[in-house]
């Protein structure tokens, strides 16, 4: 699995941006778990990094959100600049 630090240097300003704006817990849209995995180095190499919240969408389809150490990490960020 990629290394968080590294993936999340690799997502643009947008991205971030749109992550940070979800909250800690927040659903991310297929581009977002797209860009992860850009991030990550290729289609699904984010895996791991975003898991299932286990709800599931009117659609059948189910919702991602950031593992709990990723979701710390950025969130983390923005209040210590360690």
């Amino acid at each position: 699995m990629a290394e968080i630090n590294a993936v999340l240097s690799r997502l643009t300003a947008e991205e971030l941006e749109e992550i940070r704006s979800l909250g800690p817990k927040g659903r991310l849209g297929r581009h977002l778990v797209e860009a992860l995995d850009r991030a990550a180095g290729g289609p699904e190499a984010g895996r791991g990094l975003y898991v299932l919240d286990g709800d599931v969408n009117g659609n059948g389809g189910q919702f991602h959100i950031l593992r709990d150490d990723v979701s710390s990490r950025l969130f983390q960020s923005e209040t210590d600049p360690r």
